[in-house]
């Protein structure tokens, strides 16, 4: 039996509860995320609704507070209590566009038990066009709205100052999967958001 999609008010709703427990520009990015997803999602045929409920939650972990890479861990298992499995799943796989731990840019402050979960979990997961959409919404999309992939990585690296190899094959990674997004809706995905990135590439210099 196909798991049902969350209603989109209760997604709103779950936002709104986690912003009141942590509040922060993760809230506003999380929103530019969704609309990102439903854009694409309706340029290359996939579920709108879907598309904007998995972007809305994908740090839904944030609620419990400033964290680092435990908001996914923290994402994944509020969802899997609720009885959302498939955005759990995103909760884990939208910072993971290269299946490594060491791909994350910032602070593991994960337990041991908590980090063999998230690697058993990603190597379970065959990535689907929903990973891949979130992924690049998460990569596009700062709080005051979606940007080049180039101002995103740039901005991650100022806050936590860490690029190993890893890193480097998790942003390799994020290229094609614009390049396959830009293929599945046979125009530059830049071209749905033209007016915003301009004017974000102006607010950046």
């Amino acid at each position: 039996m196909k798991e049902p999609i969350m209603d989109i008010k209760i997604a709103d709703e779950l936002l709104v509860w986690a912003g009141k427990q942590n509040p922060g520009p993760w809230i506003d990015h999380s929103k530019v995320v969704a609309r990102a997803a439903r854009v694409i999602a309706l340029k290359c045929h996939l579920e709108e609704e879907k598309a904007y409920i998995l972007g809305l939650l994908h740090d839904i972990g944030r609620y419990e507070g400033i964290r680092d890479l435990h908001h996914i861990y923290a994402g994944y298992k509020l969802m899997l209590e609720k009885g959302y499995s498939h955005i759990a799943r995103i909760c884990l796989t939208h910072s993971f566009q290269y299946k490594n731990i060491n791909a994350y840019s910032g602070k593991n402050d994960c337990l041991k038990k908590e980090i063999d979960e998230i690697r058993t979990a990603l190597n379970d997961y065959k990535y689907d066009d929903y990973d891949k959409l979130i992924q690049l919404c998460d990569s596009i999309s700062m709080a005051k709205g979606v940007c080049l992939l180039d101002i995103r990585l740039f901005d991650v690296l100022k806050r936590y100052g860490k690029v190993n190899k890893s890193i480097m094959k998790k942003w390799e990674k994020i290229f094609e999967i614009k390049n396959y997004f830009d293929s599945k809706c046979g125009i530059n995905i830049y071209e749905l958001f033209r007016d915003e990135i301009i004017e974000n590439i102006i607010s950046n210099w």
